[in-house]
């Protein structure tokens, strides 16, 4: 009788021991195939980057991959950028390893800070992360204060030296055996690695992983699509001054032919490649367009209804430059206290200095057509003699040339003269000129007057 019950035990324990061992290969065989999700930093720290940062992430955590790697070689860019970039690292549920291929100045230092591993090249540099204009001047102490908080913070989170970080910020700054006063700090490889601001020195993303103890593991790259590669394309702060130029040239030019044209049709296309992909991404609002819209409309009334150029037009102009540099910055409704001031004012001077620019350009270019031959070859050149049975038109018109008369409508610039008891189709060579106002002919040319107040 106990012999059965010892064989029944023995293979009880037998078949348990083997439920453990299959349990423990396949459990050590799922920890050591590791999922890695790679994707660049290697341009200027803009909107495009922060998106396909964004894109990246979210992808990542929707994959629910093991470690995020990030290759970066940047030398900075736009504070507001960084700081969403940052933002999104931190709020990371996966370990964020980044390798600094070469350079990872201002933007890309508070960037790298984030992550929960820096891995560097041989030879890269990180840190000198004092905020510059565009000019490379940098710019008042109280967008330093943002930045060096934004530093110190950023280190203390993943146990870093604060006082480092925000020394490459402050040059006054000064960091016992690290930093002199007057100097930003800017740490070489070996630098980084003693004083805690690096795990290695390592050239490849491979080599860098196995440092982290991970060797089977698989890669996934980030691959964007067509349709986000665009919307990066159009959100980049150059392109979206070459839509304003487009903008704001388009109309100059339909209004000095009036009528659906090509000019207005640029325009109402450039305005929708602009403000669509800033629509989508969230920068956008619904009130910002109406107010672009409404500033359209205000201009359109000032020079076709209201008589002169004064509060309609002005509040237009001011409306859709407005709207145009609003819709760059992330604010949340009216609320702009997110918003850095630089980034904000930024903003403002693309739109100021791209719409400036589209109205004086497009003045200038007008001028430069009509005074050339470089449209000769749209010129009827074929002779039409009367002998052929051609009649010419009159050429009374010239004989008005130097003559005076009275605005019969309102001019902007086109309208109607009164010369001596007769109306004329007329155009004003100086701009609006009111009903009743006297004028003087002054050209007679494409079969128009031309006049000048007197």
């Amino acid at each position: 009788m106990r012999a059965p019950l010892l064989t029944f035990n023995r293979m009880r324990s037998i078949l348990t021991a083997l439920f453990f061992c299959f349990s423990l290969v396949f459990s050590s065989t799922g920890q050591e195939t590791k999922r890695i999700y790679q994707f660049d930093i290697k341009e200027e720290i803009a909107a495009p980057i922060w998106r396909t940062t964004k894109l990246a992430m979210e992808e990542a955590h929707d994959l629910k991959v093991d470690v995020i790697f990030i290759h970066m070689n940047t030398y900075g860019g736009a504070v507001d950028a960084a700081d969403s970039i940052r933002t999104k690292i931190l709020q990371s549920t996966i370990p964020v390893m980044i390798l600094i291929d070469n350079n990872a100045a201002s933007a890309g230092a508070l960037i790298s800070l984030a992550c929960d591993s820096i891995f560097m090249r041989p030879g890269s540099t990180m840190g000198a992360a004092t905020v510059v204009n565009q000019s490379g001047e940098q710019v008042p102490d109280k967008y330093q204060s943002y930045m060096r908080k934004k530093m110190r913070a950023t280190a203390e989170e993943n146990g870093r030296d604060p006082d480092i970080a925000e020394a490459m910020v402050d040059p006054d700054k000064e960091v016992e055996g690290v930093s002199e006063k007057g100097k930003v700090v800017t740490l070489t490889v070996s630098e980084a690695i003693d004083l805690g601001f690096c795990d290695g020195e390592y050239g490849t993303m491979e080599e860098a992983l196995h440092h982290a103890g991970i060797d089977d593991y698989t890669v996934i790259k980030q691959r964007l699509s067509a349709t986000d590669s665009i919307i990066g394309w159009l959100i980049n702060p150059a392109i979206s001054s070459i839509l304003i130029l487009v903008i704001f040239g388009g109309i100059y030019f339909e209004l000095q032919s009036p009528g659906l044209g090509f000019p207005i049709v640029a325009a109402m296309a450039a305005a929708v490649l602009y403000f669509a992909p800033l629509y989508l991404e969230g920068l956008a609002a619904n009130w910002e367009i109406l107010i672009f819209i409404a500033g359209l409309i205000l201009i359109a009334l000032e020079l076709f209804v209201i008589p002169g150029f004064g509060v309609a037009g002005i509040a237009g102009i001011s409306l859709a430059i407005t709207a145009l540099a609003l819709a760059m910055v992330g604010n949340v409704g009216f609320d702009f206290s997110p918003v850095d001031g630089s980034v904000l004012i930024r903003s403002f001077l693309i739109a100021i200095i791209s719409s400036t620019a589209s109205v004086a350009g497009s003045i200038l270019l007008a001028v430069k057509l009509f005074q050339t031959n470089a449209f000769a070859h749209f010129i009827l050149k074929t002779a039409q003699n009367k002998e052929d049975g051609y009649v010419g038109t009159s050429t009374k018109e010239f004989e008005l040339i130097g003559l005076e008369g009275v605005a019969y409508t309102d001019m902007m610039p086109s309208g109607k003269v009164e010369i001596e008891g007769h109306l004329h189709d007329a155009a004003s060579e100086t701009g609006y000129i009111e009903k009743g106002q006297r004028v003087r002919v002054i050209s007679y040319s494409t079969a128009q007057i031309k006049v000048r107040a007197i």
